[in-house]
Formats: structure tokens, C-alpha cells, sequence
């Protein structure tokens, strides 16, 4: 099978592809593709393509909607850059309440031979606060928010999270110790710093405005190592000219945000560790291997995790549409075929739904034919 790689992947990810498998940064009929941060938007998508894994959490270079109606399986990998971006929320934390920056600049101009009688006259104009006592506000309680809100408390901070869909599991990673606030105006009147871990949706997106500063706390510090469109430039421009606001540290610099006063732009480090460059293209591989040998599906955004150990020589995947019926007209084909189902298993995921069917019989071209015209079903892959 081919792999195309858009971007350069570790190779931690790319050796786990065995002789079958040709992993290339060219190739004209992809199987699948281990992708980071190029685009795909514009990019026509090949028949032969059946998975994209994105060797990372976030998925907007990647067309999700338009790949789910293409039966194309788009795989990220939440969780492991957590540690990578969460020492780099620490860091900001310290960034943002001590002037650091400033003071580096700063030195940076001092000349002649007293520069050390220079420094103690001046450092003053760079003294900050501690962050221990203070209140962080962690907005999203995923991998990386659950990671950063106990390194905060193991820092001597008091913590508050509001995640309304928070997982089973991110719940129980989560320290006891850590408040959880029932709505986003809590965080706003009670936190000294807000530390956002969401990723961008319609609802998200510049959820941090004039509106929802105006609810903070005067001097606030808003930390974003998630996604630049999070937060209204403009409008944190105006709250840190004003006061409101005492820093703003983002992870995603343009135009306004690097001359903005009282901004800390860091250009997007917040997954570059080469830790978590290989843990992303370990699992991105993985999950890969797994679904083109398997059919199974692991950390999908556009199709439901369904997993089931192989219980025959022959494997039926087939996607489709959430609607009545589907399902039963499978099941009512394969039988016309006097094939015997050996396991089955369905889930759904919003729109979309994946069955995969195991068989004791092979299955010939006339039967994917005759699955492919069931109303609804968009792709059959037929796994041997």
C-alpha cells in the first residue's frame, strides 16, 4: 500500500510500516495520508485514498465533512503532544506574570563596562507577580487541559476547569484538588489567568470578545496555545491598551498580534518537541496499520471508533448514512448471497455510521456491486 507523506514525519512513525507498504512524499494513488500542518483543502482527493491520519490533534488543514461523504476516514492523535504543549502553558504562565520578555529585551541594549550597576538600577521597571495563589481558569478538559490544570496546582495555584463535555477518562486523570466551574462566566469573574484548551468550532470560534472580557477580572491574563481564531484580535487589542487585559500570550502570531502592546507571540512551538513529533507519528501510523489491515477505527473525527477482532479470513467494511433500514438491506443482501455472517458490529457518529461484517464465505464483485446500490451506503472496502 502507499503512503503519502504531506509533510515531513518522523521517521519514529514511518519505520512501522512493514515491506508492504511504500511510504513516499510522492505518489499518484495513495492509499492513505500521514499529514501535519499542510492544507488539504484545495487538494483533489484520489479514488484510490481510504484514511488520512493527521499526526496531531487538530484536523482544519484537513477537509473532514467532504472526506466522511468520500467514505475517507480522517484519524487524529489526541493526547500525544499533551505534554508537549502543556510545559508550554507552564511556561507562559511564567512568561505572563513575570515580565521575562521585557526584561530580556531589555538587557539586550545595555553597553559599556557597568552593565551589571545598569541592571540593578533598572530592573525594577520588569517585576512581576507569582502565579502561586493566583486562580487559573482552564477552559477545555481534554488531554492537554487535564495535564495543565494539575502541573497549575502542583504549582501552588488554585485551578478551576469548566469542560461541559468532559470525558470519562479525562475525569478521572483530573486531580480532586481542581474546581470544576458550571459555566464560562464563572472562569471569567474568578480567574486571575485563563488558559484556553478547546479546539475551533462554529461555536468557539472568537468566543474571547469584547463581550466575554468585559466579565473578567481587570488586569486578567489570557493564555491561547489552542487555535489563533479563539480569540477576537481586535477586541484583545483594545483590552490591552486599556488595561483590562495585562498579557496576552498566543501560540499563533499574525500581523496584528506581534506589535500588539503587552502581547507575547510564540510562533506556534506549542507541539515542537521532537517527543512529541514521534509520539504523533507513532500513533498516527499506527492507527493507520490497524484500519488498512484490520478495518478497525481508532481516534476517527468523521466516522464512529469501531473495533472487532477479526473472526473470519474475509472482512466487509461499509460506510453509510445514519438512516433507517441500511443495516437490514445489508444484512438482507448478504444472505441473498447465501454468505454466512460470522460477527457483526455497527456504530454510528452524527451523520455517518460503520459496519463491518466479518464471513465465512469470499465475497465475489457481484455482491459489492449489489452493496454498493443499497440507498445510503457511500464506500465497501472488502478486507481479505
Amino acid at each position: 500500500m502507499n503512503i503519502l507523506t504531506l509533510n515531513k514525519i518522523s521517521t519514529v512513525g514511518t519505520k512501522e510500516f512493514g515491506s508492504g507498504y511504500n511510504v513516499s512524499d510522492s505518489c499518484e494513488a495513495p492509499d492513505a495520508v500521514m499529514v501535519r500542518s499542510a492544507s488539504m483543502h484545495e487538494m483533489e482527493m484520489p479514488e484510490s485514498l481510504l484514511a488520512i491520519a493527521r499526526a496531531g490533534a487538530g484536523v482544519n488543514n484537513i477537509p473532514v465533512a467532504a472526506c466522511a461523504e468520500k467514505g475517507i476516514v480522517v484519524f487524529n492523535t489526541p493526547g500525544a503532544n499533551a505534554n508537549a504543549v502543556k510545559e508550554l502553558a507552564v511556561a507562559s504562565l511564567m512568561l505572563a506574570s513575570r515580565d521575562i520578555v521585557g526584561g530580556i529585551e531589555w538587557a539586550r541594549t545595555l553597553t559599556g563596562d557597568d552593565v551589571a550597576k545598569q541592571v540593578e538600577k533598572g530592573k525594577s521597571n520588569f517585576a512581576g507577580h507569582e502565579i502561586s495563589g493566583k486562580t487559573l481558569g482552564v477552559v477545555g478538559l481534554g488531554a492537554i487541559g487535564v495535564n495543565v490544570a494539575n502541573a497549575a496546582y502542583a504549582l501552588g495555584m488554585k485551578v478551576l476547569g469548566y469542560d461541559p463535555y468532559i470525558s470519562l477518562k479525562s475525569a478521572w486523570n483530573l486531580s480532586s484538588h481542581i474546581a470544576k466551574a458550571a459555566t464560562l462566566d464563572e472562569i471569567y469573574e474568578k480567574c486571575d489567568i485563563i488558559c484556553l484548551h478547546v479546539p475551533l468550532t462554529d461555536e468557539t470560534k472568537k468566543f474571547i470578545n469584547a463581550d466575554s472580557i468585559s466579565k473578567m477580572k481587570d488586569g486578567v491574563i489570557v493564555i491561547n496555545l489552542s487555535r489563533a481564531d479563539l480569540v477576537d484580535d481586535a477586541d484583545m487589542k483594545n483590552a490591552l491598551e486599556s488595561g483590562k487585559a495585562a498579557k496576552y500570550i498566543t501560540d499563533f502570531p499574525n500581523a496584528d498580534t506581534i506589535k500588539m502592546k503587552n502581547c507575547i507571540s510564540i510562533p506556534h512551538l506549542g507541539a515542537s518537541t521532537e517527543e512529541s513529533e514521534d509520539n504523533c507519528a507513532y500513533m498516527a501510523a499506527h492507527e493507520l496499520i490497524d484500519y488498512l489491515e484490520n478495518g478497525n477505527i481508532v481516534n476517527s473525527v468523521n466516522f464512529p471508533n469501531v473495533e472487532m477482532p477479526k473472526a473470519s479470513a474475509v472482512r466487509i467494511c461499509v460506510f453509510h448514512h445514519n438512516v433507517p433500514a441500511v443495516l437490514s438491506k445489508i444484512s438482507s443482501v448478504i444472505s441473498s448471497q447465501n454468505i454466512n455472517i460470522a460477527n457483526m458490529i455497527n456504530k454510528s457518529k452524527g451523520d455517518f455510521a460503520y459496519t463491518m461484517i466479518d464471513c465465512d464465505e469470499n465475497i465475489t464483485d457481484e455482491t459489492v456491486s449489489l452493496l454498493n446500490n443499497i440507498e445510503g451506503v457511500i464506500r465497501i472496502r472488502v478486507i481479505k
